[in-house]
């Protein structure tokens, strides 16, 4: 990709998706990445970049357009490797946190590591008025990484590694960032969910919050994604994160090879409710995951399902890598 400190005019895109949501028309992939590309290298006035940011609000991202914005996007940073093992790794996006129910997206990325998955969490190191995956893992002993060799370091001795966007891809995090100007999100939001950022397969587990998104990423795994990057597992968020309700189980649905499979149904309430810690503060939260993680407390079966599905994928993905790749 040619890199360019040229201004980089965008009318003509506004004069298409500013059109109101019946009105407006959607970029080609192509012109989706040009554009994209150019907001997260800085070569967008603040007026355009405002523009533009609203108006895909409005009008919502086609397949098209979120595939051409992810191509820029992953293209924004190095991307990790993964150490040498049975699974691929699995990639755990966390920009939501909790508020009403406690944050269990560090015992999903715990279990799975003690299994010898190489797990990655990204995402935010806090978010105001919610309790953040990454304080929940720094009351249970995991600091964020300084830098992706130092996540990498972490996988390599199994252990989970968590990596803040800020480190890992400062231009998406800026865009991120832009939430605080505008008050409201942008697709940057969807990008960081959805992105694999490993050199080779892994597992992403996404999550969607409006039904809306449960059509377009759909469409997008089953048409767009490259099958060389790996699968996705797809399901509701619990408050927006990526991982199994406690108290019931959500649908989750896994893309690979352009084929979608229904891995759990959904599911109204579990048979038996969790013994589930009463405060949500990361410090609780974390002393109740210990416990569960001792053998304390039964895992809630929600997540161990979605453990063992896990599991199951990651390691499919990578006997899959190890076929494909050619004998030297």
């Amino acid at each position: 990709m040619t890199l360019s400190h040229e201004p980089f005019p965008a009318a003509r895109f506004i004069k298409e998706i500013g059109r109101g949501k019946n009105g407006a028309r959607s970029m080609t992939r192509a012109d989706a990445r040009d554009l994209y590309q150019a907001m997260l290298d800085g070569r967008v006035s603040d007026l355009e970049l405002g523009g533009i940011l609203l108006s895909m609000r409005i009008k919502g991202e086609s397949v098209d357009e979120i595939a051409g914005f992810l191509e820029a996007a992953e293209a924004a940073f190095e991307p990790f490797n993964a150490p040498p093992g049975q699974f691929a790794p699995v990639v755990i996006p966390t920009y939501n946190g909790a508020r009403k129910m406690a944050n269990l997206t560090a015992l999903l990325a715990t279990l799975l590591a003690r299994e010898g998955v190489p797990v990655l969490v990204h995402g935010v190191a806090d978010d105001v008025g919610r309790v953040a995956t990454a304080e929940v893992l720094a009351a249970l002993g995991v600091t964020a990484a300084r830098h992706r060799t130092e996540a990498e370091e972490a996988m390599s001795q199994g252990r989970v590694a968590f990596i803040t966007i800020d480190t890992m891809a400062p231009k998406l995090a800026h865009l991120l960032s832009l939430r605080r100007i505008l008050g409201v999100r942008n697709s940057t939001h969807t990008l960081v969910k959805i992105m694999q950022p490993f050199a080779g397969p892994a597992l992403r587990l996404v999550s969607y919050t409006h039904p809306e998104y449960l059509e377009m990423l759909g469409d997008y795994f089953t048409t767009a994604a490259p099958h060389d990057r790996g699968d996705a597992f797809l399901m509701r968020g619990t408050e927006g994160e990526t991982v199994a309700n406690a108290n019931k189980a959500q649908q989750i649905d896994w893309f690979h090879g352009g084929l979608r499979t229904t891995l759990v149904p959904k599911q109204t309430l579990v048979g038996e409710l969790p013994l589930l810690p009463e405060n949500k503060d990361a410090a609780t939260t974390a002393v109740w995951i210990q416990s569960v993680l001792d053998g304390a407390v039964a895992v809630p079966p929600p997540i161990a399902e979605q453990v063992a599905q896990c599991l199951l994928v990651a390691r499919t993905v990578h006997s899959r890598q190890q076929v494909s790749e050619p004998i030297e």
